[in-house]
C-alpha cells in the first residue's frame, strides 16, 4: 500500500491511496471460492458449480464487496500511521478499480482542528449576588396555588384574571386569513397569550356577547403576512369562569409528594427548591458569560461532520419539545435552522475539551460519589439514585463530562475579572434566561455573517 496526504483547508485532507491488484485480485479468488461451495444452481449440485459459472454470475458483486472492505481497511492503516485525527468518517471515491489495476481510492476527510488555546485575560463576569427571602417564598406558594386552581362559571362581566370561553375568526379587510379561526377557545385575560390589545378589549364582556376586535400584528410577527397588519377579529362569548385557587393546606401540600404535610415544612421545602434553582441560575449565568468569552478569543474552525452529529441531536430535541412523536422522521427538519447552533455548540465543546487536556483535569471516584450522593437528596428514595450511578457506565461518564466541564469553566474564571452584581431572587433568574438567549443570537449572528 502507498499513502499520500494532501491539506486542502486547515481542517480538511485528501489521503490517496494505492493498493497493488495482486492483493485485490487474490481476495476477491479467494471470497468466489468461499462463495462457490454454497452456490445453488439448477443443473448443479451444491458446491460444484464450474467457478467460470461462478465468476460469470458473482464476480462484479464479490469484487465491489472485496473493494469496500479493502478500502476501509487501508483507509484506516493509512490515517494511524499519518497520525491524522478524524472528526467522522470520510467520503471514499475509488479512481482505479478493474481486474488486473492496481486499486487506487481518495479519502476525503474532515480532522479535528489544532487548538492554540488562548486564555481569556481581563475579561469581565458578572456573577449575580442573590437570596431567597420569606416573600419570594410566598410568591412562589401563590404561583404553585394558581398552577393548581380551578375555574368556576359566574354570571357576570369579564374581568382580568377570568377565563373566557370564546370562538374567533380574524379578518384583513373582509378577507379571512389563514390560522385566524377558533371555537371554543379557553384564554385567560390578563395572560398575553393573544396579540396586543385583544385581551383587554374582552374585558366587561358577558356571556352570549358578540363583539369585534381590531388589533395590529406586530412588526416582527412570526407570520410574515400578517407582521404589521391591521386585523379584525368577530368574537362570540359563551362563557365567563373566574379562577379558584386552593387553600395550603395538607391536601394541597400532599401532591407535591412530601411526607411533612404542615405548612411550616412546606414553605422549608419549597424554599430549598428556589435555592437550588438560584444556586443553578446564578452558575449557569457566568457559566454562559466564560464560554462566551472563551470562543471570542479562540476562533476555531470547526468540522461539518461534527457539525451534523450535534444537528441530529438538535432536531431529536425539537422533535420531542414538540411532541411529533417517536416514530416522527427528524430528517423532515431543515438542517440549517440547526446549523448556527450546532457549531456554537461544538466550537465550546472543542475548547472545553482542550482546557480540560491542556490542564490535565481529572475527576476522582470520591467527587462522583460526592456529586452522586447531593443529587440523591433531591429525590424521595435517594438509594435508586445511587445505584442508578452505581450500576450505568454511560451516566457515570456523562456526570464526569459535566464535573469536568465545571472544572474547566472555574481554570477559566481564574483569568477573568469578576464582578459581583447584588440582585433580587427573580432578577437573577431573568438574567440568566437572558444571557442564554443573548448567547443564542450571538450564534446566529455569527452564522449569517459566516
Amino acid at each position: 500500500m502507498q499513502a499520500s496526504v494532501a491539506t486542502t483547508s486547515p481542517i480538511e485532507r485528501t489521503v490517496t491511496i494505492t493498493v497493488p491488484a495482486s492483493e485485490v485480485d487474490q481476495a476477491v479468488n479467494a471470497r468466489l471460492l468461499e462463495t462457490a461451495k454454497t452456490v445453488r444452481l439448477n443443473g448443479f449440485r451444491k458446491g460444484h458449480v464450474p467457478m467460470a459459472v461462478v465468476h460469470q454470475r458473482y464476480g462484479k458483486d464479490v469484487r465491489n464487496e472485496i473493494v469496500g472492505e479493502i478500502m476501509r481497511q487501508h483507509y484506516v492503516t493509512a490515517v494511524t500511521e499519518n497520525e491524522l485525527n478524524p472528526a467522522g468518517w470520510p467520503k471514499i471515491d475509488a479512481t482505479v478499480d478493474e481486474a488486473g489495476k492496481d486499486l487506487e481510492f481518495v479519502a476525503t476527510l474532515e480532522i479535528y482542528p489544532e487548538i492554540d488555546l488562548k486564555p481569556i485575560d481581563g475579561a469581565e463576569i458578572e456573577r449575580p449576588q442573590a437570596e431567597v427571602n420569606d416573600a419570594d417564598v410566598e410568591e412562589m406558594i401563590e404561583t404553585l396555588r394558581k398552577q393548581n386552581a380551578t375555574w368556576t362559571d359566574v354570571e357576570r362581566v369579564a374581568a382580568d384574571g377570568d377565563q373566557v370561553n370564546l370562538d374567533f375568526e380574524g379578518f384583513l379587510g373582509e378577507e379571512a386569513f389563514e390560522g385566524g379561526k377558533a371555537e371554543g377557545h379557553e384564554l385567560v385575560l390578563g395572560s398575553n397569550s393573544f396579540i396586543p390589545g385583544f385581551e383587554e378589549q374582552l374585558v366587561g364582556a358577558a356571556a352570549g356577547d358578540e363583539k369585534e376586535i381590531k388589533v395590529s400584528f406586530p412588526a416582527d410577527y412570526q407570520a410574515e403576512h400578517l407582521a404589521g397588519q391591521e386585523a379584525t377579529f368577530k368574537v362570540k362569548v359563551h362563557a365567563i369562569k373566574a379562577q379558584e385557587l386552593p387553600e395550603v393546606n395538607a391536601e394541597f401540600i400532599t401532591q407535591f409528594g412530601l411526607e411533612a404535610t404542615d405548612v411550616e415544612s412546606f414553605k422549608v421545602e419549597v424554599k430549598k427548591n428556589m435555592q437550588r434553582e438560584l444556586k443553578n441560575a446564578i452558575e449557569n449565568r457566568v457559566k454562559q458569560q466564560v464560554l462566551a468569552e472563551l470562543t471570542k478569543a479562540n476562533d476555531i474552525l470547526v468540522p461539518q461532520t461534527l457539525a451534523d452529529q450535534e444537528i441530529d441531536g438538535l432536531k431529536r430535541q425539537a422533535a420531542q419539545q414538540f411532541g411529533l412523536g417517536e416514530d416522527f422522521d427528524v430528517s423532515q427538519l431543515p438542517a440549517e435552522l440547526f446549523q448556527d447552533q450546532a457549531v456554537q455548540r461544538v466550537k465550546t465543546g472543542l475548547l472545553l475539551s482542550e482546557v480540560v487536556s491542556s490542564s490535565e483535569m481529572d475527576v476522582s471516584e470520591d467527587e462522583l460519589k460526592a456529586r452522586v450522593a447531593e443529587m440523591a437528596q433531591q429525590y424521595q428514595d435517594p438509594t435508586q439514585v445511587t445505584e442508578y450511578y452505581t450500576s450505568n457506565e454511560q451516566a457515570r461518564n456523562q456526570l464526569k463530562s459535566v464535573l469536568l466541564e465545571e472544572k474547566a469553566v472555574d481554570k477559566l474564571l481564574t483569568q477573568a475579572q469578576v464582578k459581583d452584581v447584588t440582585m433580587s431572587y427573580q432578577e437573577a433568574l431573568q438574567a440568566a434566561q437572558q444571557q442564554e438567549e443573548a448567547e443564542e443570537e450571538t450564534a446566529e449572528a455569527e452564522g449569517e455573517q459566516a
